[in-house]
């Protein structure tokens, strides 16, 4: 694919590297009573991104799940070619809903003052889905094609086209501990690993390191896309601090879930690790961990339909001086992660993550909101298995607008659920993989670096962004796609896109040029 050359001095193409010399503007602001002191400023980066691409693989833990599944069938079918028949005519594949497949962002304009945009794997060079290896665990040792069955997500025509891709293709047994998820999960549960915690914890880092050598790749993300688990309690002495978790691993304690002896795992074998639903899987000892060995952490919590849609929503109406007062928000699916949210403990793992993503839009607007002040805010999801995986999505919106007049939007969504979380899937692990090739290092500084382990450029694709302690946390969909799509700008030595198109507000300007 034809990538973006930039024309400058600040920024230098090699057979290796991309190295950008930035400026980064910022501001420092500070309350004085009734006044707010704002001082520009700026820091100069020096940015390197690897020009070379990887053999890299994906391992999913919950392979043989509904998004599992539906990931390993999509991209070998856009890898092929495969085009199936619906009742509607011939489909062919795509990566539609992938940002980095399918989206665009805006270079400038031409002599002709005619737009240009180019999709965002043309900024730098990315990993194509279509080279990625797909392996992955899950409790159930359904081979992928009747997994892909079950699930009933795909047509029958590709479905029946897949299955010699998938027959042979058995996930890996799975860490399986009951208390964390809903008692009604047990009847899949029949591929699970032995064994004490400890062993267990050695058994995935061998299977990271297996899968690399068995399909010679150079590197492997981890993606958690299996079943929600209730919240884990966090407990000084516990799993409060990395040493602390690996002692209470080591002793198998009761309260290490299997989201974090996987997050563990890929941390130990440095493996970036994501972590696609809602638990808190990140407990303050993996952070540490991750930080202590340089290794990135992501998530939480797939952002695909409904709450997506919430957080462009409330940003609009908060953006537009409306003030929501209530949002109710009700859905219902059939398919495995909904009989799992039929327990209330996981439930609340989920209730968390999409009622905290109108937080920061509402703490942006003083005008709207006084100290304190939040929306009444509901979360409402049951189990129809009849629907399957075609979850339907109903929200009401009340606002308050000029002069005591309410406003209500009604909307329904049905969301197609895993055939929009799969292209996510594809994004997450395609950015962390980028990630692990940029370096930085400031004014003065000798040696390149890493960004924090705690990679927040996922946070455009997840409910529950986690962010390095005492940052700020952003939940706002279009902020956070400009965050995406400045931070590709730098890497090629180009200002961030502002949208003033000042150049043309001038006097005096004429097209086709100014």
């Amino acid at each position: 694919m034809a990538q973006v050359k930039v024309n400058s001095d600040h920024v230098t193409y090699t057979e290796d590297f991309i190295t950008t010399k930035y400026g980064y503007d910022s501001t420092a602001v500070k309350v004085c009573g009734d006044d707010v002191v704002v001082t520009p400023k700026r820091q100069e980066y020096e940015l390197r991104t690897s020009r070379r691409v990887p053999k890299m693989g994906m391992m999913l833990v919950g392979l043989g799940g509904n998004n599992g599944t539906t990931v390993a069938a999509g991209i070998i079918a856009n890898r092929e070619g495969i085009s199936w028949r619906t009742r509607t005519g011939v489909q062919h594949p795509n990566y539609y809903g992938s940002i980095t497949q399918a989206s665009t962002m805006r270079m400038g304009f031409d002599a002709d003052n005619e737009e240009v945009t180019v999709s965002l794997n043309q900024m730098v060079p990315m990993v194509s889905p279509n080279d990625m290896v797909v392996g992955g665990w899950d409790i159930s040792g359904m081979n992928m094609a009747d997994a892909m069955e079950r699930s009933g997500v795909l047509e029958y025509d590709l479905q029946r086209q897949m299955v010699p891709y998938l027959k042979d293709v058995v996930p890996l047994p799975s860490v399986y501990f009951p208390d964390f998820i809903a008692a009604n999960q047990k009847d899949r549960a029949d591929n699970v690993l032995t064994g004490t915690k400890q062993e267990q914890l050695e058994k995935v880092r061998k299977d990271i390191r297996d899968f690399k050598a068995n399909n010679g790749l150079e590197k492997v993300v981890v993606l958690w896309t299996a079943t929600t688990e209730r919240f884990a309690r966090i407990e000084e002495g516990l799993n409060d601090t990395a040493d602390n978790l690996m002692a209470a691993i080591a002793r198998g304690e009761a309260e290490i879930s299997p989201s974090t002896v996987f997050a563990v795992a890929c941390i130990l074998e440095g493996t970036s690790y994501i972590n696609g639903s809602p638990q808190n899987t990140f407990v303050p000892g993996v952070l540490e961990l991750a930080e202590r060995e340089g290794v990135f952490v992501g998530g939480d919590d797939f952002k695909s339909g409904q709450t997506k849609l919430k957080s462009a929503l409330v940003e609009y109406m908060v953006g537009a001086g409306i003030k929501p007062e209530c949002i109710a928000s009700y859905n219902h699916l059939g398919n495995n992660d909904g009989r799992n949210l039929s327990s209330p403990a996981q439930f609340r793992s989920k209730e968390i993550t999409k009622s905290n993503v109108v937080d920061d839009m509402v703490a942006s607007n003083k005008i709207l909101y006084s100290e304190g002040e939040h929306p009444d805010h509901c979360i409402v999801i049951k189990y129809m298995p009849y629907v399957g995986d075609s979850k339907r999505a109903m929200d009401e919106y009340t606002s308050s607008i000029f002069m005591g007049g309410k406003n209500t939007l009604v909307i329904h969504n049905t969301c197609e659920d895993s055939l929009l979380a799969a292209p996510l899937i594809m994004d997450l692990v395609i950015l962390a993989e980028l990630m692990e090739r940029v370096e930085y290092k400031t004014e003065g500084e000798e040696n390149f670096q890493r960004f924090h382990s705690v990679c927040t450029m996922l946070s455009y694709l997840t409910k529950a962004p986690i962010v390095p302690e005492g940052t700020p946390l952003v939940n706002a969909l279009f902020r956070q796609k400009s965050c995406v799509e400045n931070f590709l700008r730098a890497l090629v030595g180009i200002p961030p896109e502002n949208n003033m198109l000042l150049e043309y507000k001038l006097q005096g300007c004429q097209l086709p040029s100014c």
